[in-house]
């Protein structure tokens, strides 16, 4: 999961960032208004960005109006004062998916996350399955036949991208972008390592991870025996 904080109380923001970093998430962040229209224009891939609508030098309503003027669907929520109603209707008008007033609890707010994750996922339970692979997005748990799988914070993050992709191809490149922060290096040989790691403990059964050269990876649909996969490894 990728997630831009827009946000410039500093002890806000690293108390956002210790928070939703500890449950899995890649996080960046930036202080003021231009820094994230300047972010969310880019080739980047977000899964959800945490506006404030006090930023400086632009207005967080006028963050979301340029975002959803360029067509971009990404979940909003947005963080304000406690007394901004005003400002609260505006940006829910103006496209905002969910917001929170300061001051607000760190559990609530991660609890809002997932839910608008999963949501611009196009899911509406906090599970995925997979044939006997389940992965539970809340608690970052997943099994297979019922018995846990013992997996490290960046296979599991792997694991989520593909799941939410059943089918498709994922390249490197975009693995990269869905899972490290700005200014983290991962390279291509990494991506490598940690899918041959991840196939180790989860290709079970009817369970594989198809590689197509040059292209990149594919957690496969699960047929009949009788029917070809999806891809080959």
């Amino acid at each position: 999961m990728r997630i831009l904080i827009a946000e410039d109380d500093q002890v806000l923001a690293d108390g956002l960032l210790r928070t939703l970093r500890a449950s899995g998430a890649a996080v960046d962040h930036v202080a003021n208004g231009n820094e994230a229209d300047a972010a969310l224009m880019t080739s980047q891939e977000f899964d959800l960005i945490i506006l404030d609508l006090g930023l400086p030098k632009m207005h967080g309503l006028d963050v979301l109006k340029r975002l959803r003027a360029r067509g971009n669907n990404l979940p909003v929520l947005i963080l304000t004062a406690a007394d901004s109603v005003e400002e609260r209707v505006k940006g829910l008008d103006y496209g905002a998916d969910d917001y929170m007033a300061k001051p607000f609890s760190l559990q609530e707010l991660e609890a809002r996350v997932r839910a608008l994750t999963r949501r611009g996922m196009g899911s509406t339970t906090a599970t995925i399955s997979h044939g006997p692979l389940i992965y539970d997005q809340s608690g970052r748990v997943a099994t297979i036949d019922g018995r846990m799988v013992e997996l490290s914070a960046r296979e599991l993050g792997l694991l989520e991208v593909l799941l939410q992709r059943v089918g498709r191809l994922v390249s490197k490149d975009q693995l990269v972008e869905r899972l490290c922060e700005w200014g983290e290096e991962v390279s291509n040989n990494a991506i490598e390592v940690y899918i041959h790691r991840l196939r180790k403990k989860i290709e079970k059964g009817p369970i594989r991870i198809a590689t197509v050269r040059g292209l990149g990876y594919c957690l496969e649909k699960i047929h009949p025996a009788t029917e070809a996969p999806v891809a080959a490894p």
